[in-house]
């Protein structure tokens, strides 16, 4: 089992529709007087391209003065920038710079991304300890891959001593919020008898809840379970995927 070692890319703020001229109008007249909100609206607008041509370079430039103001999200979203060069060269040392500031700031993502850049060793040395620390600020804040992620790190090992009750514990947490990886990681746990007594019926059940949402390896786990199950556990096997499925399995 690996971490979700990918960015979260998403893109804070921004209009609901900002098509009409004036309303761009009145944003960047509040933008160029310094509003640190309006700076990042602008940014989120030309990135885009939300009643303005398309343009990481300006998207950029909004961001940064909102960034040098303390906002967040523009802190994050200039984070992102970097790390993907789009608008200015990549960098991941300058990825990490705003991550950083926004992680400290108590945003979730950056948090999540602070601790991929440690996990992958990018515009950081790599430190697992560091990637776990940032990964758990996250997940106490409701961020299911940080919570995956920090389940990982303790059912493997890395950067904290190895204890399969608390990889079971945040990934459960994780599953529960929908996230199909950490749904399959469960059921593995579930499967070898970690950090929980050895149930195949809820292993199964796991492992066809995270089927359902096309995560492969939980389907090939799934029919292997299946070999040291009776048609009894499978049925029950079933029904408990269905209950799962309607608590956990419709959720994002």
């Amino acid at each position: 089992m690996k971490p979700l070692l990918c960015w979260m890319l998403m893109l804070l703020g921004g209009l609901a529709v900002a098509a009409e001229s004036t309303e761009i109008t009145e944003l960047r007249k509040k933008a160029e007087k310094g509003d640190a909100d309006a700076q990042e609206e602008l940014g989120v607008m030309y990135a885009n391209g939300e009643g303005v041509p398309k343009d990481d370079a300006e998207a950029v430039k909004w961001w940064r003065k909102a960034a040098e103001q303390g906002l967040a999200g523009a802190q994050f979203n200039l984070g992102v920038m970097y790390a993907k060069g789009e608008g200015v060269p990549m960098d991941d040392a300058e990825a990490v710079k705003w991550y950083r500031k926004a992680a400290e700031q108590g945003l979730a993502v950056a948090q999540f991304n602070l601790g991929v850049m440690y996990a992958k060793g990018e515009g950081v040395p790599m430190d697992d300890a560091e990637a776990v620390k940032w990964w758990r600020k996250a997940a106490e804040q409701g961020d299911a891959g940080a919570q995956f992620n920090l389940g990982v790190m303790y059912a493997k090992g890395e950067g904290v001593p190895m204890d399969d009750a608390e990889a079971v514990k945040w990934y459960r947490k994780a599953a529960e919020q929908g996230l199909a990886e950490a749904q399959g990681g469960l059921g593995v746990m579930y499967a070898n008898g970690r950090g929980v007594l050895k149930d195949m019926v809820e292993a199964h059940a796991w492992f066809n809840l995270a089927s359902a949402r096309g995560h492969e390896d939980a389907k090939k786990n799934r029919e292997l379970a299946e070999q040291q199950m009776t048609r009894e556990q499978i049925a029950e096997a079933t029904k408990r995927a269905r209950e799962l499925w309607e608590k956990y399995g419709k959720k994002d």
